[in-house]
């Protein structure tokens, strides 16, 4: 099995529990946050959904450059709007893995802000820390959640909240 083929398997594979988590986030808490310091509910479930299409900006870009496209996140209204956001990323993503034949994997992709270079890596590293990235910031989604007193799913297993 090639590394391609391992990432798709565990983007496929983590859609399931990712899936399972933004179904719980409620639409009238988006505004929620636990700390001043920390992202609103609403902000965390749209990075949570962008995240699978950043596999394809990866596969299909040499970098991301901030000061010539600045961040805009999805602004969700409602629940619905998280898990649309989520699954056309999903396709994006899974579509960019299934279509690379492994190639690209090894070429450099930088990010920055301007000239100022903040992280250089291969394209292979940069799908390997997007899906680490959905694993943390799913988690803690479910602390928000668990804090909103809304049961969580299990992950890896059952959670407290299943019997």
């Amino acid at each position: 099995m090639n590394l391609n083929s391992i990432f798709l398997k565990e983007l496929d594979q983590e859609s399931v529990t990712t899936r399972k988590m933004l179904e719980r986030v409620p639409g009238d808490k988006l505004g929620w946050q636990p700390h001043p310091k920390s992202m609103t509910l609403g902000q965390l479930a749209s990075h949570v959904a962008e995240l699978p299409a950043w596999a394809d900006m990866a596969l299909h870009t040499d970098g991301l450059d901030f000061q010539a496209n600045p961040y805009e996140p999805m602004v969700p209204k409602n629940t619905k709007d998280i898990l649309d956001y989520f699954e056309s990323s999903l396709s994006t993503g899974l579509d960019a893995l299934k279509g690379n034949d492994g190639s690209q994997l090894d070429k450099e992709w930088t990010l920055s802000v301007g000239e100022q270079v903040l992280d250089r890596r291969t394209k292979a590293e940069v799908i390997r820390m997007t899906l680490n990235q959905i694993t943390h910031h799913r988690a803690q989604l479910g602390v928000y959640l668990r804090l909103l007193d809304i049961p969580i799913p299990g992950s890896y297993g059952p959670s407290a909240d299943e019997q």
